[in-house]
Order: structure tokens, then C-alpha cells, then sequence
């Protein structure tokens, strides 16, 4: 079914953030509860929502405590490499925190948390999206546990290997654009505008807020095509065909520019969604990321696919 989509690490703004804001007091220390005995600072839910809590960006999924997990030294992939505390660096491990941290004050399952609140589909789903082949995580999966096979793919679980592993928080939701465009009439009025925040910053200068991302103007940014919407734009949901070639997106500056005044945030499997809190406007990207030989879309060529769908929406609504 093309028109279901894998929301992959989308749902880390669109789930795992509001459930965060809504559930959690976001200062309270909390690296004793998680298992960071040895921890020399606080670890909290905002650190962990702006990726600033010094965890490494990834780590196989293998049921152990994270804190256990990060006392085996790995090395051999970037996605292993160490992160400085207090400075950004995009973590799927924190997300797996914040799921654990509300199942642990809801005492509900993470994943009933996430459909009540959200409409969205949890894994497994009854529509199965395209079957995106592996990433850069089976590489890091192989360099960190190479004694621990890989979790198969199924047609109906998510196409990331710690969320098919069983990380909830970080991935997981899928969804149909009916039931996106659903959620984020509630989601951009209520719950987006508290996570544009501007909470800590990555190395590159780019800044994270408490959940999405800002979008910074640069040459082949999206901030350049976003200047074309007007005031009140609302709510768009924009889905790609799949056909046909994507042309190259102008060239991509190293630096990111001034900020744009919108933020974002993009998945894995192809999707993406832009925020806009001065008016509430919103843009899902709605695509998969199988590429017409059947392989991977490498990362430039999913930026050509976003960019030409992205085009086409900001120009029709620039008219």
C-alpha cells in the first residue's frame, strides 16, 4: 500500500515530544531513575529532547539499560562516536529515555500512549509500507555487537533496526496522510509551538529546540523554498508520487545560515514535516525512500526527492 508511510524517527516530534511536554516535568533530574549512577551531572527530559544529554547518536538495540549499554566502550562507525554533554548531537538513545521515563510515570505501554494521544498507527501495522533496505545502522549494528545478529525486516514492522529490535520512543508510527493531516491540526496549535525553543546547539551551529529542529537559511536549504509561503498558510499535507526523477537541489552550504523562523524535522524512511510558530503553519512531506532500482536512497538523493516536492508546494502556495 504506497499510501501508508513509515514515519521512522518523525516520530520522535510528532509522538514522543508531546507525550514528553505533556507527561513529564522537564527539569527534574532524572539519571538516577534511568540508571546513570555514575553520572557527575543532572540528566533531564529537556536535556533529551534537544538531544543535549552527552548520549552517543545511536547504539544497537539490545534490551539492556542504555546506562549499562554506554559503559562498553565501542568504536568503529560514527554513529558509536561520543557526544559532549551540553552540546547537540541527534540521539535516538534519548528518545528511548523519554519512552521509558513516561511509561515509568503512566504506567501505560508507550505505544497505547502514542496512538491515544496521536491517531497514528504503532507497529506492527496492518498496511505494510515500502520496505526501505538497510542504512548506516546495520554497518554500526555490526561494529558494536558483532556477536548479535541483526533483527530480521518484516513487511509489517518499521524498517529501522532498533525500532524492529524493540526501541519504542524513537520510531515506530506509521500513518496514512489522512491520518497525519488528522493529528497535526492539533499538533500545530498545541503541542509543535512548545518545541520551538531554542534549547542547545549543535557543532555546525545548527540549533535544536525542544523537539524539531531550526531551519536556517544557506544555499540548497529548505529555508529557501519555505520563504515563498505566505502568512497563514495552515495545514498541508504533500505526498510524492514515487516517479520519475527528482533533478539535483542546488548545491548544499557547509554552514548554516540565518534563522528562517520555521523549524523541522526528518525521518529516515523519506518523510519530513515544517513548522512555522509565527502562524501555525505546517508542511508534512509524505515519500518513501526505495528508490526506483529497489535500493537506498543515499542521502543527497532523498535531499533532490524532498527538495522537488517541497518546491512544488511552496510555489503553488506562493501563486
Amino acid at each position: 500500500m504506497r499510501d501508508f508511510y513509515d514515519l521512522a524517527s518523525l516520530a520522535k516530534p510528532l509522538v514522543t515530544a508531546p507525550l514528553a511536554h505533556a507527561f513529564l516535568e522537564l527539569d527534574a533530574d532524572r539519571r538516577f531513575a534511568l540508571g546513570f549512577h555514575d553520572r557527575g551531572t543532572p540528566l533531564t527530559a529537556r536535556q533529551l529532547l534537544c538531544h543535549s544529554g552527552g548520549l552517543p547518536p545511536w547504539r544497537p538495540f539490545t534490551g539492556e539499560p542504555v546506562a549499562t549499554q554506554l559503559r562498553r566502550p565501542v568504536t568503529g562507525h560514527p554513529l558509536l562516536r561520543d557526544a559532549k554533554p551540553g552540546e547537540a548531537t541527534y540521539s535516538d538513545l534519548g528518545y528511548r529515555l523519554l519512552a521509558e521515563l513516561l511509561e515509568a510515570e503512566t504506567r501505560v505501554p508507550f505505544t497505547q500512549l502514542g496512538a491515544a494521544m496521536s491517531g497514528l498507527s504503532p507497529a506492527p501495522w496492518r498496511y505494510a509500507p515500502e520496505q526501505v533496505p538497510d542504512g548506516p545502522d546495520a554497518e554500526a549494528w555490526r561494529a558494536a555487537e558483532p556477536t548479535l545478529a541483526l533483527p530480521l525486516p518484516d513487511a509489517h514492522g518499521p524498517h529501522d533496526l532498533n525500532a524492529r529490535a524493540g526501541m519504542v520512543g524513537h520510531a515506530g508510527f506509521g500513518t496514512t496522510a489522512a491520518q497525519l493531516r488528522t493529528w497535526l491540526r492539533l499538533w500545530s496549535a498545541q503541542w509543535a509551538p512548545r518545541m520551538c525553543v531554542e534549547a542547545a546547539q549543535e557543532s555546525d551551529g545548527s540549533i535544536w529546540g525542544l523537539g524539531l529542529r531550526a531551519a536556517h537559511e544557506g544555499s540548497g536549504r529548505f529555508a529557501a523554498l519555505l520563504a515563498r509561503v505566505p502568512p497563514g498558510a495552515g495545514l498541508h499535507v504533500a505526498e510524492d508520487s514515487g516517479t520519475g526523477r527528482a533533478g539535483a537541489p542546488p548545491s548544499l552550504a557547509a554552514e548554516p545560515g540565518s534563522d528562517s523562523g520555521w523549524w523541522c524535522h526528518f525521518g529516515f524512511t523519506g518523510p519530513a514535516v515544517f513548522f512555522r510558530p509565527q502562524d501555525g503553519t505546517c508542511l508534512p512531506l509524505l515519500l518513501h525512500r526505495r528508490a526506483t532500482d529497489g535500493g537506498l536512497l543515499d542521502a543527497e538523493a532523498l535531499r533532490a526527492r524532498r527538495w522537488k516536492l517541497l518546491e512544488a508546494i511552496t510555489a503553488k502556495l506562493g501563486e
